[in-house]
């Protein structure tokens, strides 16, 4: 075969295939879902409870009508219990959580649980202001009420997750206020502790931080919390605070050990 005729027999078999191609019916192939798809396409029940699958939430249930979630059944921790509802909260189709779950774990005795909570927050953040921080707790029935004032947002957050993640807790009520900014109450902050702890009959309080003398400011008016061991180191710590320039009052809610409670010296 001439190279002329093998050139016109190639280009008829490229023809030939060509058309054969050409013929073949059209066959069209679907690109696969996102995955994100049929999550979208899911209840917003079926939603909520994927977003408690963790070992923690095993005895919670949850139901959603008309965008709210209630959620309920039993936890080992009240901060399991706030988790649950911040984690149904955001799934999608939820417009709003009511939070019927129940807190279970250890019954403790009040007396002990708000022994035990005003321990912990006595250690808490120290290094870190704490001894600016007012905070106090009660327990009835297992319901911590909280209240008081924290120096900065990170003490409070650190408070309240502290006691949120106590066993014994039930219920939280009540939440702690957070100082305002401001140079001059921060300046009235060191110079009320300087002066309190650097009297010698007070520097003791100073040393061991579950037992500071707390130092409030609030625009120039000084508050006074904590437990001190006489009479005279309170009326002593008062009269120091009341020395501060630029102080505008002093309330002094100083308790004495092993003595009624008494209202605020001012």
């Amino acid at each position: 075969m001439t190279p002329t005729l093998r050139r016109i027999h190639a280009a008829l078999l490229m023809a030939l295939c060509a058309g054969a191609i050409l013929a073949l019916p059209h066959v069209s192939f679907a690109v696969p879902a996102a995955a994100g798809a049929a999550a979208q396409d899911s209840s917003p029940t079926a939603n909520a409870e994927k977003s408690l699958h963790k070992s923690q939430f095993k005895d919670v249930k949850v139901s959603v009508n008309d965008g709210i979630a209630t959620l309920t059944g039993t936890v080992a921790l009240y901060d399991i219990k706030t988790d649950a509802a911040r984690r149904v909260l955001h799934a999608r189709g939820v417009t709003g959580v009511r939070n019927l779950i129940q807190v279970g774990g250890p019954d403790i005795p009040d007396a002990q649980l708000e022994n035990k909570l005003r321990d912990k927050l006595a250690y808490d953040r120290v290094g870190w202001g704490n001894e600016f921080d007012a905070i106090g707790v009660t327990v009835h029935n297992g319901v911590v009420t909280v209240a008081g004032n924290a120096h900065t947002p990170w003490n409070r957050e650190s408070a309240m997750a502290l006691i949120a993640s106590t066993p014994g807790v039930k219920d939280v009520v009540g939440d702690i206020d957070v100082d305002p900014p401001s140079p001059m109450d921060d300046q009235i902050r060191i110079a009320t502790a300087r002066a309190i702890y650097d009297y010698p009959a007070l520097h003791k309080y100073f040393l061991d931080p579950a037992k500071p003398i707390r130092i409030s400011v609030h625009n120039g008016n000084v508050e006074l919390y904590g437990t001190v061991d006489t009479q005279g180191d309170k009326q002593i710590a008062y009269m120091r605070a009341s020395s501060v320039p630029g102080v505008f009052s002093v309330k002094n809610y100083l308790q004495v050990a092993n003595q009624p409670t008494e209202s605020a010296q001012q």
